[in-house]
């Protein structure tokens, strides 16, 4: 039997479910563990003090509602958030807890560690990225000037990592995301974003040293130093920088040394409140081959992850790279480009490329043909599984209304057979469940589902007109 505190925080997630977009209850929502109810208090757990945040910021009013509907005029809910003291103090990890906006008041402190300041930082030390024998700190950023917030397009895939990723750039080292960990499969732009911060904080802090460096030139540095028996001096030059960027840190792991030269260095910045950001193909969980008390480290902040991007959000990406580079192409081109390569933003933008510099030295024009001669040689013999919000896009390019249009509540006749027509042909083309179908199409249930197919094969049999549209939308998805 589920305890009360578990039903009342179940049935919220039914109301909550029903007024915001299905990805931002996932990424919002679903995290959340309900704790306790206690004289009409809901306690609910977050995973961070920028969950927090977040939920205060966007959702407030809809919490409020939420759980007034479910405990009346009195009720409330406070926030829990897990934090991890510092292993030098020697404590168990403590619970936050903050009750909502209305009486913030009534909030625990947060945990305060105490700093502990290199007394060696005025004296000159050698540089790693500069030349033996020039004593001067001048340290390069390393930043690629593009990879600007400007050319990172956000969408559902990646809206919490490029939310968190602007609040350090605004306030480095003083928010409650530090270490800050991005992590993702290949070419979701992990890179890109760690670039964006460090880029935003030279142009908010300019007295800042921000450092971008990859893993694997921090460790031959390491080796480098231990070569030359100056150890010291490397790590005195990394605890002197305000922003490190450390990219791919899964490759330490399996190095012991490297990783205990790295847990020193990590421990003096975060605790004089400079800003550490990590990259990852793996969330900390995942990662073999680390100490421990490494691993807890990268737990202290945020991890925040970019999943693979949808269809809007891949068409968004070529228009705007289209766009930079003051190029035209036909708005199928760029569709169909989207629709084959779904799980690589790298490889789509390679893909581009390629068409353009087959275009430009074969004088062709750019049209929907030479996408697919292209697109063959990146997307070879696969058989691919037409997705759910290609779907959805077709139907509604076909009907001239929008997805959120047809997603909606409304009864409108023309809407509501678009929809059917939606769930049919994700039932009929995809590996979908009925109740994933449903979901993406306006949060339905599968019984929905179920009888909008039966709706439109009934249709098909008895309006000719009706049998028109689904045979010109079906040659449309096999294109």
């Amino acid at each position: 039997m589920k305890k009360k505190h578990v039903e009342i925080w179940n049935r919220c997630l039914s109301v909550i479910k029903d007024n915001i977009p299905y990805q931002s209850f996932k990424t919002w929502f679903e995290p959340i563990v309900p704790v306790r109810l206690e004289n009409n208090i809901l306690t609910i757990q977050v995973p961070s003090q920028f969950f927090y945040e977040w939920l205060e910021e966007h959702y407030i009013n809809l919490l409020k509602k939420t759980i007034k509907k479910e405990l009346g005029q009195a009720g409330r809910l406070e926030y829990s958030i897990i934090m991890e003291r510092s292993s030098y103090q020697n404590a168990d990890p403590v619970t936050i807890n903050y009750p909502t906006s209305n009486n913030k008041k009534a909030a625990n402190k947060p945990v305060s560690m105490p700093l502990d300041i290199n007394k060696g930082r005025n004296r000159e030390i050698p540089n790693p990225f500069i030349i033996p024998g020039l004593k001067k700190l001048k340290v390069e950023s390393q930043l690629v000037e593009s990879y600007t917030f400007d050319n990172f397009i956000e969408g559902d895939c990646n809206r919490l990592a490029r939310s968190a990723g602007w609040a350090v750039s605004e306030n480095p080292g003083k928010t409650a995301f530090n270490p800050m960990l991005i992590y993702s499969q290949v070419g979701l732009g992990k890179t890109h974003l760690a670039h964006a911060i460090g880029l935003q904080v030279k142009q908010n802090y300019p007295e800042k040293i921000v450092l971008y460096v990859q893993t694997e030139q921090f460790i031959n540095q390491y080796i480098d130093s231990v070569r030359n028996n100056n150890q010291n001096d490397f790590i005195h030059f990394y605890q002197m920088i305000d922003v490190l960027i450390l990219d791919d840190i899964q490759f330490l792991a399996g190095k012991e040394k490297t990783q205990d030269v790295f847990f020193h260095i990590f421990n003096h910045l975060h605790q004089n409140n400079k800003q550490l950001i990590l990259t990852s193909d793996k969330p900390p969980v995942e990662l073999k081959g680390m100490e421990p008390r490494l691993l807890s480290r990268f737990k202290w902040g945020l991890a925040a992850d970019l999943q693979s991007p949808d269809l809007e959000t891949r068409i968004a990406i070529l228009q705007k790279k289209l766009y930079s580079d003051g190029i035209n192409m036909p708005e199928e081109v760029i569709e169909y480009l989207a629709y084959n390569i779904t799980t690589n933003i790298r490889e789509m933008e390679g893909a581009l490329i390629s068409i353009l510099a087959q275009a430009s030295l074969n004088k062709k024009s750019i049209n929907l043909e030479l996408a697919k001669q292209m697109i063959d040689k990146f997307v070879k013999n696969t058989t691919r599984e037409i997705s759910i919000d290609y779907i959805q896009k077709v139907v509604c390019d076909y009907f001239g209304i929008t997805v959120d249009l047809m997603n909606s509540k409304t009864r409108k006749r023309e809407i509501v057979q678009a929809r059917q027509m939606a769930m049919f042909f994700s039932k009929k083309l995809t590996k979908n469940s009925l109740a994933n179908i449903g979901i993406a199409c306006g949060n339905k249930d599968h019984a929905t589902v179920l009888h909008a197919c039966r709706t439109v094969n009934n249709l098909l049999e008895t309006d000719k007109q009706f049998k028109i549209h689904v045979d010109e939308i079906d040659k449309k998805l096999k294109f």
